[in-house]
Parts: structure tokens; C-alpha cells; sequence
């Protein structure tokens, strides 16, 4: 990998993270209030070391063999791993042996999977419940209607430790419907909160939402093609 392309992602890099900062202080939050997921499918081992040497250290995957490869490929390096793909399950057992993080849980049939796959000598599995917010019949989720029963179930599974909120919304024309996605998904988290206080987490925001999105209480932003370039 040339030390040009290196350099553009690590100017990326920071250019993203200025702007999560400048995001967050407009509503009043502390830049460290959010987290910077780098969205790393598609991308090569060398792509990811350069952003580990520009300081990224948290990395989103979609596909779950591709991800294994270059986890193997890492271990070298102190990298936290965020499974954000849908899952199967038929590689639950691959996601709860190698990832920290999951973001697209939407079953409760996943979630027994993933607990009794994870293996002892690891940490919980930090689990995000996915929220179909959009009503998408393509999207994976939860309805918000079913969300609190199944957040409560998933609470009590052992090896797993729910942390909170996931959403992928419907790109949206105008911008006070992207508002309602993400202000609806900030009201969900704040509710589950009222019975599970340990709930932190809000993944939502991609390149083209990320600061309406921390406007409305995203702790964790998932970037990928503003940081790696939108091919190879």
C-alpha cells in the first residue's frame, strides 16, 4: 500500500473525527461521548493497518468468513472487532468466537445461540438490538413494538451483555424525517432505560447522517467509505 493512500486515510481520519466533535458539542455532549466505528468490509489488511496507525482501534464488519480472515490476519494488534452485518445461524458460533461487539442482533433465537457459542474465557459478547425504525420490509430489526420484551429477555442470557440501541433508517428526502428516525430510536433507549439503567449505547449515523444523528444521541458512529474511499 502506497504511503499516499496511507496518508488520505489517515487525513480522513481525522477530518471525521473534527466533524463527530464539532457534532457533539452542538448538542452539548463531550466530544469522547462518541465513538468512531471504521466500517472495514470490502477493505484490505493493510487498508486497516493504516488506519490503526492513523489511531483507529474499533473496526465494523459485514460478512462474517471475510472478517474471521483479517481478525487472524490482526491479532497482532490491540483492534476491537464489531460484528454489524446480519446474522445467520449458521455463523453464530464463528461471530461469538472472534468479535467483541455485535450491533445487529434481532432475535431472541440469535441471542440463545451467541450466548451458549461464546466461549468461557472470553468477555460477555457486547450485544446492540437492531430497531427496524423505518418499518423496511428489506431491513432486518426488531419492531419497536416488540423491542422492550425481547430486550428483556437477551438481558438475562449469560455471556452476553446488552448495551443498547442499533438502527440503519431509511435514507430520507427531507430532513426533519431523518430527524424522526433518530429522535424516535433517542426515545426508545431512553424508555428500555427506565428498567435496564445499564443500556449505553446508541449505534446509529453513517457518512451521509452521522451528525444529525449525534445531534440526537448517537454514542457511536459507523463510517466507512468517508474514511477508506468509496472503493478497494
Amino acid at each position: 500500500m502506497s504511503s499516499e493512500h496511507m496518508d488520505a486515510i489517515a487525513d480522513n481520519l481525522a477530518v471525521i473525527r473534527q466533524r463527530i466533535a464539532t457534532a457533539a458539542q452542538k448538542a452539548g455532549r463531550a466530544p469522547d461521548s462518541v465513538l468512531l466505528l471504521a466500517v472495514s468490509k470490502t477493505k484490505t489488511v493493510a487498508q486497516i493497518e493504516a488506519a490503526y496507525a492513523a489511531g483507529q482501534r474499533l473496526f465494523g464488519e459485514n460478512y462474517v468468513q471475510e472478517a474471521v480472515d483479517k481478525i487472524h490476519a490482526l491479532e497482532h494488534l490491540p483492534l476491537e472487532w464489531h460484528f454489524i452485518g446480519a446474522i445467520q445461524s449458521n455463523k453464530t458460533r464463528l461471530i461469538a468466537e472472534h468479535f467483541a461487539w455485535v450491533h445487529g442482533l434481532a432475535s431472541l433465537q440469535h441471542a440463545e445461540r451467541l450466548s451458549a457459542q461464546r466461549p468461557m474465557h472470553l468477555p460477555p459478547l457486547q450485544l446492540c438490538i437492531q430497531v427496524n425504525i423505518s418499518d423496511e420490509t428489506s431491513k432486518n430489526g426488531v419492531q419497536p413494538a416488540d423491542l422492550g420484551e425481547l430486550a428483556h429477555r437477551v438481558a438475562q442470557l449469560p455471556q452476553l451483555e446488552l448495551r443498547g440501541l442499533m438502527a440503519l433508517p431509511a435514507p430520507h428526502t427531507t430532513e426533519d424525517a431523518q430527524n424522526d428516525s433518530f429522535a424516535r430510536m433517542h426515545n426508545l433507549l431512553v424508555d428500555l432505560q427506565q428498567t435496564l439503567p445499564q443500556l449505553d449505547t446508541l449505534s446509529m449515523g453513517m457518512t451521509d447522517d452521522f451528525e444529525t444523528a449525534i445531534a440526537h444521541g448517537a454514542t457511536l458512529v459507523r463510517i466507512g467509505s468517508a474514511i477508506f474511499g468509496a472503493r478497494g
